[in-house]
C-alpha cells in the first residue's frame, strides 16, 4: 500500500506544548496478579534477576507475566547513561554476576519459555560493553532448554567486535530501539547518537544476514508525523527487518514530559505504511513496547494496531 493510499488522521505531535491532563481511556490498564504471574514473579526473584518489565514500570506487565512471559534484563539495574525517558536507574554499575547466564536459563526452563526476549542496560564501563556477558546469557539459555533468543542490545558504542560476539550466539532476532527522532537525540539520548544506532543494524546485517533485526520508536515526545516517516525510511535502508511503535509514557515527574497522547487511528496509519515499506514484521499501537508479545510480532501476527 503506497503512503499515499493509507488514511492520515490528524497527528498533533509536535506542538511544544506540554500540558498535563488524565490519560485517555485507550491507555487506562487494569490487571491483577494470578497463579501465573506469581509463578514468574516468585522464580525471577529466587534467581535474583531484574526485567524491563520493572524497571522501565511497562503497563503490560500484568498481562505478560500473567501468560509467563518476561523480558530478562542483564547487567545489573544500573545504567551508564542517563536517557530523560527511561526509569532505569543511573550512576556506577556493580560488577557482573558470573552466575547470571545459569540464573537466566534456569528461571526460563521452569517457566517453560519457548521464546525469550534478553536486554540489558548500558554498559559504558566495560571493555566491549558486556557483549561476552550478554552471549553467554543467550548460549546458557539456548543450550538449557532450546528457546529462541531475542537480544534487544544497546549499541556498545558502535562497536563492529562486541556484534560480532553477541551474534556469534546465535540470537534469532537482534533488536536495537532508534527510540526518537534524530532531532530530539540529544534530549532524550544524551550519550546515544541516531547515526550509530542505525549503523549497529546495518552492521548487524552484514556480519549475519540471516539473522532478523528490528527497531522501536517512541511517540509523543514532541516529534512530527515527516519526521517518524523519515525514521521508518532510515530504518528500512538499514535493512531492518522489524518496527515497533508505541507512545511514550513518562514514568515521573522528573523524567521528560509527554508532549501528546497519540490516537490510535495514528498508530494503525504509521503501521500500515510500515508495511507497505517492506518490513516483515510491524507492531504499532499505544500500549506496544519492543518486546511486547515479541514472539507473535516475529512469527508476523497482528500485535497492536
Amino acid at each position: 500500500m503506497a503512503d499515499t493510499d493509507v488514511r492520515k488522521p490528524p497527528i498533533r505531535i509536535g506542538a511544544g506544548v506540554v500540558r498535563i491532563e488524565p490519560k485517555p481511556e485507550w491507555l487506562k490498564v487494569r490487571w491483577g496478579a494470578g497463579p501465573t504471574f506469581n509463578l514468574v514473579e516468585q522464580q525471577l526473584r529466587a534467581h535474583g534477576l531484574h526485567t524491563v518489565c520493572e524497571e522501565a514500570i511497562c503497563p503490560n506487565r500484568g498481562e505478560c507475566w500473567g501468560r509467563g512471559v518476561a523480558t530478562v534484563l542483564i547487567m545489573g539495574d544500573v545504567c551508564t547513561r542517563r536517557c530523560g525517558f527511561c526509569a532505569i536507574g543511573k550512576g556506577r554499575p556493580a560488577a557482573l554476576d558470573p552466575n547470571e547466564p545459569a540464573h537466566v536459563a534456569e528461571t526460563s526452563a521452569i517457566l517453560g519459555a519457548r521464546y525469550l526476549v534478553i536486554t540489558s542496560v548500558d554498559r559504558d564501563d566495560l571493555p566491549d560493553g558486556g557483549a561476552s556477558h550478554f552471549a553467554a546469557c543467550i548460549r546458557s539459555v539456548r543450550e538449557r532448554t532450546g528457546a529462541d533468543v531475542e537480544a534487544l542490545i544497546p549499541d556498545f558504542k558502535g562497536s563492529r567486535s562486541a556484534l560480532e560476539t553477541l551474534l556469534e550466539a546465535q540470537p534469532i532476532c537482534l533488536a536495537h530501539s532508534v527510540e526518537t527522532v534524530p532531532e530530539l537525540y540529544r534530549t532524550v539520548r544524551p550519550g546515544s547518537f541516531y547515526d550509530r544506532s542505525l549503523f549497529v543494524l546495518r552492521m548487524s546485517k552484514e556480519i549475519s544476514p540471516g539473522t532478523a533485526t528490528k527497531s522501536n520508536i517512541m511517540l509523543g515526545l514532541g516529534e512530527t508525523r515527516d519526521g517518524v516517516l523519515r525514521v521508518i525510511d532510515d530504518l528500512r535502508e538499514a535493512r531492518c527487518d522489524g518496527l515497533t511503535i508505541g507512545q511514550y509514557l513518562a514514568p515521573s515527574r522528573g523524567h521528560l514530559p509527554v508532549r501528546e497522547y497519540v490516537h490510535p487511528d495514528a498508530f494503525a496509519e504509521l503501521g500500515e505504511i510500515a508495511r507497505s515499506k517492506g518490513f516483515t514484521f510491524v507492531a504499532s499501537g499505544p500500549l506496544v513496547r519492543s518486546s511486547y508479545k515479541a514472539d507473535q510480532q516475529f512469527h508476523g501476527e497482528r500485535v497492536g494496531s
